[in-house]
């Protein structure tokens, strides 16, 4: 008898702690269920895995003379390309900014993505944000080495000069372009990919229901419906972070 009150104690407990956990967002190891309140520690992250353990490079370890409080503190310890920093053993280490993978600014992610910080607008297991890229437009010209216009080349034809001198069709010009692109961040992995149907349908596969679901629309209600499918599976398998 005394051994069946002891387990239905340790078993009123256990559930007790459980729906502790359920109800307050955090689970056993110490993580908390992530929600738009939530702040990321202020520093610059290295790689994902920083992002992940909410472990950054403290503003406390970095080697610059920029004030902590200044409102453009990481503008200025980028300027020069490079980052100082003390590492957990107290040595000091510098790595190139083209090498990280962003920082926190107030509680907020600002990812690289070329030479440019771009915010993470929308956090989940499918992260989304917009960024500012340049990208190049190969253009050519069908002018002959010797001043006049060539049509021929149009189509990819060589052409005889008067003087009957073979010469290439193409002088290729590449001008860039600067707009906006739209991506995705698979926070298992840390994997950045193109906000697109064909990447959406990737992520979604890890909950079959909302797959099913989504594959079953037509191209043009997929292209509609990705974000609001990324929210629902954001919603039913939420990310878990370190508590700070």
């Amino acid at each position: 008898m005394k051994k069946t009150f002891h387990f239905i104690v340790v078993a009123c407990i256990l559930m007790t702690a459980a729906s502790f956990f359920r109800v307050s967002g955090q689970d056993q190891s110490g993580r908390i269920k992530y929600t738009p309140d939530f702040k990321f520690k202020d520093g610059i992250y290295l790689n994902f895995d920083q992002v992940k353990s909410n472990s950054p490079i403290a503003k406390a370890k970095l080697l610059t003379s920029a004030d902590y409080n200044d409102r453009d503190f990481f503008k200025k310890v980028f300027e020069s390309g490079k980052i100082y920093f003390y590492d957990e053993m107290g040595v000091r280490q510098e790595v190139d900014k083209s090498n990280i993978w962003g920082f926190a600014r107030n509680g907020v992610l600002y990812i690289l993505v070329q030479d440019n910080f771009n915010r993470i607008t929308f956090v989940g297991n499918i992260c989304h944000f917009v960024a500012d890229v340049t990208t190049y437009d190969t253009r050519y010209n069908n002018y002959s080495p010797y001043g006049y216009y060539d049509p021929y080349s149009s189509y990819g034809y060589g052409s005889y000069s008067p003087y009957g001198s073979y010469y290439s069709p193409y002088s290729q010009q590449s001008i860039p372009r600067n707009e906006l692109k739209q991506y995705v961040i698979e926070f298992e992995t840390g994997k950045v990919m193109e906000f697109t149907v064909e990447n959406v349908e990737i992520l979604l596969m890890k909950d079959s229901t909302i797959y099913d679901e989504f594959v079953k629309l037509s191209r043009g209600k997929k292209k509609e419906l990705m974000f609001v499918y990324i929210r629902k599976f954001n919603e039913k398998n939420p990310v878990f972070l370190p508590v700070n």
